[in-house]
């Protein structure tokens, strides 16, 4: 299996519309990625940052959700209130 962790820093004041739609992409990724595991958002310890924490069953599943429609489309309705492009860690699951 395959997980990503991804740091977002947003634009001070911008939380709320952030969230938003983030949400809205969350629910799109739920409803139309079968390889994926698990796709959330959490608040960081860290001032205007998130953390997205991601899981798919295999590297394919991770590749099709970069490409697919709907995280290209929502994904660059977060541009505007990110502060800067994300970190991204890629993991693989220890069996």
């Amino acid at each position: 299996m395959k997980g990503i962790i991804a740091t977002i820093r947003i634009k001070p004041g911008t939380a709320a519309d952030f969230e938003k739609v983030f949400l809205e992409l969350r629910e799109a990724v739920k409803a139309n990625e079968p390889g994926n595991l698990y796709y959330d958002i959490f608040h960081s310890d860290e001032e205007n940052a998130y953390v997205v924490m991601e899981n798919y069953v295999d590297d394919a599943a991770q590749e099709a959700h970069g490409k697919s429609e709907h995280f290209r489309t929502i994904g660059a309705k977060m541009g505007p209130f990110m502060a800067g492009p994300p970190e991204i860690k890629r993991l693989d699951m220890v069996k």
